[in-house]
């Protein structure tokens, strides 16, 4: 007997375990668990997906349904993780809790660097793991080291093909393949929730802006975040958009909405802001925008890649300088976004809808800022990165990059050229250090 567990916590990533089942990317089972994860911030007065309009489109691939917050309490799945000593005590537990026997189990996980999926991967011993992608993450370094009793258990990486020819580097270091969900069983599976949410406004191609709460990751101040609802406003009734929906992110604050519908009367533009929590794919499919924009969202390029409709980014200029630390996870989605989209207030390009960059030349963009994200994780990419950089480094591409960090890994581009002769050692920076302490004292 196999029990496969699918560990899931958005209906996004539901829809894509969903193609993937209907794609035969996984062998038989003889019982098929979604395991379903809240890990909002307080889930006990957050929606699950469970709960999600459109979930019972999906409910049917699987076996059961079993709630992991439950499971766990009071413990919340994004902090907790087992002690060591601990790990077989929770697996004789778990095993008794889902009715596993002693079945053999597969495990089908999405971040599997961080809980709840570590944890799982470290409860169910010798489980085989398959890691699933549902955004531009994927594309991006592992943001932790990982347990090699864990990583090298992972088979694959299954992921949507967002940006065609572009490979994953996500969990490379331990030689791990990337697989494609099939883009017709994906869009088939999104279709079978376009009818979902029959309050939804029949509005036909408006320019559809895109919110996504960053204010609540610390990535912009919440005056930066509607600063920039309102430029995405702006650009599109500069570019003749009179009719906007604004799709903002189901924890953001009203003060979004209010703010983003004042500048709508000042402008003459039609604004309908969604009161209901609905993919954005589903939007797609119901209004067919004529200009989807936003910042960094995975629906930019679903959007692009998968249906075909215009798209524009605004703020990942600001949101390159001021993403921290430099290996933040979110700089390869936002690094993407910026150099395929055209910019908002670039009129020909969106026009045109022509890319910043061609994907070939992404590819080594993406395997230069892996490296200099995480070098102990991926060192094997030094000499790419060198090479790269040496060849592609000027001031347009220097924006993702910054020179402190370059310096620090000694790579191209840290330091001024005259100044290259000099050798990266201890001994130098502790007499430069003194220098700068000598300077300081004299001028005070």
């Amino acid at each position: 007997m196999t029990t496969q567990i699918f560990q899931a916590s958005t209906l996004y990533g539901t829809a894509t375990l969903a193609a993937a089942l209907d794609s035969g990317c996984f062998r038989p089972a003889d019982r098929r668990i979604l395991l379903v994860c809240n890990n909002s911030a307080t889930p006990e007065t957050t929606p699950g997906l469970d709960e999600a309009p459109g979930f019972e489109k999906l409910r049917d691939r699987f076996d059961d349904v079993i709630s992991y917050n439950e499971t766990i309490h009071p413990f919340h799945p994004g902090g907790w993780a087992p002690r060591v000593d601990d790990m077989p005590l929770w697996e004789r537990f778990l095993r008794h809790e889902w009715h596993l026997g002693d079945e053999d189990v597969e495990l089908v996980v999405e971040s599997i660097q961080v809980n709840p999926s570590l944890a799982l991967g470290q409860i169910f011993t010798g489980a085989p793991v398959t890691v699933y992608a549902d955004g531009l993450m994927s594309y991006g370094p592992t943001r932790n080291k990982i347990d090699p009793l864990v990583g090298t258990r992972v088979d694959r990486v299954l992921h949507l093909d967002l940006v065609p020819s572009l490979e994953p580097l996500l969990l490379t270091e331990f030689g791990v393949p990337g697989e494609i969900v099939p883009t017709a069983a994906f869009t088939k599976v999104l279709a079978e929730l376009a009818p979902v949410g029959e309050g939804l406004p029949e509005i036909e191609e408006p320019a559809l802006l895109l919110g996504q709460y960053l204010s609540a990751l610390e990535i912009l101040t919440v005056e930066q975040e509607e600063h920039l609802h309102l430029r995405m406003l702006r650009g599109a009734a500069a570019l003749g958009h009179t009719k906007v929906v604004f799709k903002p992110h189901p924890s953001a604050p009203p003060s979004f909405t209010r703010s983003l519908e004042k500048e709508a009367q000042r402008l003459k533009v039609e604004l309908t802001v969604l009161d209901t929590t609905v993919l954005a794919e589903v939007l797609y499919q119901r209004m067919r925008p004529a200009l989807v924009v936003g910042c960094f969202s995975t629906a930019l390029l679903t959007a692009s890649a998968l249906y075909g409709l215009p798209a524009a980014r605004i703020g990942t200029e600001l949101l390159l300088e001021q993403l921290v630390p430099y290996e933040n996870s979110n700089r390869i989605p936002v690094t993407i976004v910026d150099a395929l989209l055209p910019e908002l207030t670039d009129t020909a390009a969106v026009t045109e809808q022509r890319p910043g960059m061609a994907v070939e030349a992404l590819s080594g963009l993406l395997g230069a800022v892996g490296f200099a994200m995480q070098p102990k994780i991926l060192p094997r990419l030094r000499d790419e990165a060198e090479a790269w950089l040496a060849k592609n480094l000027n001031s347009r591409t220097l924006r993702y990059f910054k020179r402190r960090r370059l310096s620090s890994l000694a790579l191209p581009g840290g330091v001024p050229s005259q100044l290259a002769f000099i050798p990266r050692n201890a001994t130098v920076r502790r007499v430069a250090r003194k220098a700068r302490s000598l300077r300081r004292g004299a001028r005070s």
